[in-house]
């Protein structure tokens, strides 16, 4: 793969990507889903057919004007395949990201990084993220552990271009870490199925960090296994296209990751791209449709105010996911969405500080009324736990890196 390749068959169109002035297309390479292994491999042990479909994962997204490609330290071998691709590329064509998670030592993160550049196989990163800033104890690591410092000497020294922060957090973590003004972007989450992080990205955008959203189609509600109901919901559009929309129809988003583990995952996104100019009307109606069938299946007080109030988590014997455990019950009774409720209720419990907190059956539903007197479905509370927990529940399942 020695050229970028130019018979693109879609008008990418690119936002500023805050104060990096980089020009992100809106659309993302991300590297999370085709890697060999999740641990690193050795030269030898690469198959051709894994490296195969890397290569046209990378051409796909490239002749379609997809100039930014993401990874991570963390996602076992895919900077490994990478490193046999993006030297053969014009480099000022392309923008490359990747992460490394904050570390205890300034010495640590170098040698990690030195790493991740052998694997890269370039001179210079545009975009570097410190990975997975999820808790307050992470947070504190980056910024006095020496993590931030050698971000900075990498900066100094050429190597680093622009340095920003990937982060699962609860709402209020995220808000801290951007307010610290150490940092030029943000990898969130943030799709139509999980507002709750909408003032993080409105607190980005006001400091002028790009603000770059992660896993809109799996994390975001499974959307390339969408079930019946929702697909019908969402016509003439996609579930994916749907919610590519809403997140692009705000000027605050700049670009969203997609996830490919083969050239057609890319498909349903692209289609989307010519709809950007008229988004807003062309999602109106699907939204109004999503929020009857809510108020239809759930009440209007339900579909209102389920939210209001309601905490990350609630320790009430363990640290109960309520908010979460509350969403996932929302959309499985909604829009048949049980699939992935059970996909991201059984990640509780094992997830740690990428998607934290317990299942219902390790708590006593009834201390509720103690720890959140004053939330409007109280009383109903109990209730709909036990349903969300039996309608939900399977094995603890592990995250896909584990």
């Amino acid at each position: 793969m020695s050229q970028i390749i130019n018979d693109s068959k879609v008008a990418m169109k690119y936002r500023r990507f805050g104060k990096t002035e980089l020009e992100m297309p809106v659309l993302t390479c991300g590297g999370m889903r085709y890697q060999q292994s999740w641990e690193d491999i050795k030269p030898k042990d690469l198959e051709r057919k894994v490296q195969d479909n890397v290569e046209a994962i990378v051409q796909c997204a490239i002749a379609n004007g997809i100039n930014h490609v993401e990874t991570a330290r963390g996602y076992g071998s895919s900077e490994h395949h990478l490193g046999f691709i993006l030297p053969g590329l014009p480099r000022e064509d392309i923008l490359v990201q990747t992460k490394i998670a904050p570390m205890e030592t300034e010495s640590e993160f170098l040698k990690t990084f030195e790493t991740s550049m052998s694997q890269l196989k370039l001179d210079y990163l545009d975009l570097l993220s410190l990975h997975g800033v999820n808790t307050q104890e992470k947070l504190d690591m980056a910024l006095h552990k020496g993590s931030l410092k050698a971000c900075r000497r990498l900066q100094d020294e050429g190597v680093v271009r622009h340095v920003g922060f990937s982060t699962h957090a609860d709402l209020q973590i995220i808000l801290a870490t951007i307010e610290t003004d150490e940092f030029s972007y943000v990898n969130l989450h943030w799709y139509y199925f999980d507002q709750r992080n909408w003032p993080a990205i409105e607190a980005a955008h006001a400091r002028d960090m790009g603000v770059f959203i992660i896993s809109p189609t799996d994390k975001g509600g499974q959307l390339f296994k969408p079930p019946d109901k929702l697909v019908r919901l969402c016509q003439p559009l996609s579930p994916i296209g749907f919610n590519d929309l809403f997140c692009l129809s705000r000027s605050q988003v700049n670009t969203l990751s997609i996830g490919a583990s083969r050239p057609s995952d890319f498909e349903a996104h692209l289609a989307i791209v010519d709809l950007l100019d008229e988004a807003e009307s062309t999602i109106a109606p699907i939204e109004t449709r999503l929020k009857k069938e809510l108020v239809s299946t759930l009440g209007q007080d339900w579909a209102d105010h389920w939210h209001d109030g309601v905490p990350f988590s609630v320790d009430i014997g363990a640290p109960v996911a309520l908010y979460q455990v509350l969403r996932l019950y929302s959309l499985a009774k909604a829009y048949d969405m049980v699939d992935y409720g059970k996909y991201r209720y059984n990640l509780l419990n094992s997830g740690g500080d990428w998607f934290p907190g317990s299942k219902i059956d390790e708590a006593n539903i009834e201390r509720l009324k103690q720890e959140l007197p004053g939330y409007r479905f109280i009383d109903q509370l109990p209730e709909i736990l036990a349903e969300a927990h039996n309608m939900l529940n399977e094995t603890d399942s592990k995250r896909l890196s584990e």
